[in-house]
């Protein structure tokens, strides 16, 4: 918000669901729910907050459709025989269980992160994830990444 030429901060909007926070969070190498309670506490200046030097990347992927119209219950499979090191992770966004299936249920579906020393080594991993899950409903950027990358 601007008032009188000057900008001023109105909200801080933190969902811990989004891309923009999931490629951050595997970086952190405190305690973050002693972070988030400090934070509360008004204590958040006394707090060291240490990060991994490591890179890390997030790749979405999409129900066929996204932004615009998608459909969902669409089955994800092969999920369950993906098996990730330890600097892998799969975060649900538009998922759901139902009869036992793993199915989408929004547009952003799953947020594959991965850390590393490379970023074009992070964002092959990544691929290679997505492609184990098979999400034959589903699409990802295939830009993503590549203005880091190709900075070097």
């Amino acid at each position: 918000m601007i008032k009188n030429n000057d900008p001023y901060l109105i909200e801080f909007n933190v969902r811990m669901g989004d891309p923009e926070c999931q490629v951050i969070l595997p970086r952190l190498n405190s305690d973050i729910v002693k972070i988030i309670k400090n934070t509360t506490l008004n204590k958040l200046r006394n707090t060291k907050i240490k990060w991994k030097k490591e890179k890390s990347m997030t790749i979405v992927l999409c129900s066929k459709g996204y932004p615009a119209s998608y459909k969902k219950n669409k089955i994800i499979r092969n999920i369950d025989k993906v098996k990730l090191k330890k600097n892998n992770f799969i975060f649900h966004a538009g998922t759901k269980f139902d009869n036992g299936f793993l199915l989408s249920n929004g547009g952003r579906v799953l947020n594959i992160t991965s850390i590393g020393s490379n970023f074009l080594k992070i964002r092959k991993n990544i691929i290679k994830i997505i492609y184990k899950v098979n999400r034959k409903h589903g699409f990802f950027r295939r830009d993503s990444g590549w203005k880091v990358i190709n900075k070097k």
